[in-house]
């Protein structure tokens, strides 16, 4: 769907959605990295088709669930799930759990992009450019830099916005009446949790310093476990703190829970 299929009335919510976007990391934290940014992104498609206040109340808790991606490339999923949520609030027979399903699956795969592309690359030529004029005393150095870098990433936002809201539109009322939604939230979800296996895996950096001796030989418990499973331990630490969320415990207390319990293996060893 281009801009011009888009009504006038929705390229104003969409413009709003672009411009909250910057302030998409504004209330960064652990639990939600930048989920409650992503809600406060798309509240104006929210307000405007929600009339309902359970029913606008169940859309802003699953949208400030954990989002975390590439900021020049995080307003194309905003687009797709506003539309998402327009085509929600019009029938009783959309499937709300694909809104989380899809979302989640789109952050691994642009993150990917963005960052090897923006922040891996773009950032670098243009600072290279940059550092080279203002080695030279220049004062184009720094301004060149934020403008090769900021130009196109904002241009990426902005153009974002409207592309994934004209292909979520256009996609889920063709996947609803060809009946393949189901297979999709499906395929989303299974991706969105491999996401988060492979997060786990690599962000928490959990291992044990154990070693014993058995029979003369010295035994290393981490690689015993490595054998076991992979990463078992960020796993275990994960998957301990999910059953604390689910019981409602505050963030705050779970992550006081951690340092305390983190400093008292590192005290007796185990760590």
């Amino acid at each position: 769907m281009n801009n011009k299929q888009i009504s006038k009335e929705e390229k104003k919510l969409l413009n709003k959605v672009f411009w909250r976007s910057f302030l998409i990391y504004g209330s960064y934290n652990p639990m939600r990295a930048s989920g409650i940014g992503f809600l406060y992104a798309i509240m104006p498609f929210i307000n405007k088709y929600y009339i309902k206040e359970d029913e606008r109340i169940k859309a802003m808790q699953r949208n400030a669930e954990y989002y975390n991606i590439t900021s020049a490339i995080s307003t194309f999923p905003m687009g797709i799930i506003a539309s998402m949520e327009k085509e929600n609030s019009a029938t009783g027979k959309f499937d709300s759990y694909s809104i989380n399903a899809i979302k989640a699956s789109l952050m691994g795969p642009l993150s990917g992009i963005g960052d090897s592309f923006f922040w891996g690359t773009f950032r670098v030529i243009a600072a290279g450019i940059g550092i080279g004029l203002a080695e030279q005393g220049s004062i184009l150095g720094p301004l060149l830099f934020l403008l090769l870098y900021n130009i196109p990433a904002i241009a990426a936002r902005y153009y974002g916005t409207f592309l994934g809201y004209g292909l979520g539109e256009k996609y889920i009322k063709e996947a609803y009446e060809k009946g393949i939604i189901s297979t999709l939230t499906k395929a989303a979800g299974i991706l969105g949790i491999t996401m988060v296996g492979a997060m786990i895996y690599t962000t928490i950096g959990l291992q044990t310093g154990l070693k014993f001796n058995l029979s003369g030989m010295e035994y290393n418990l981490q690689d015993i476990l490595d054998q076991v499973l992979k990463g078992i331990l960020p796993l275990s630490a994960t998957m301990i703190c999910f059953f604390f969320v689910r019981k409602k415990v505050s963030a705050s207390k779970i992550m006081l829970g951690i340092i305390v319990v983190g400093a008292a293996l590192s005290l007796i060893g185990l760590l």
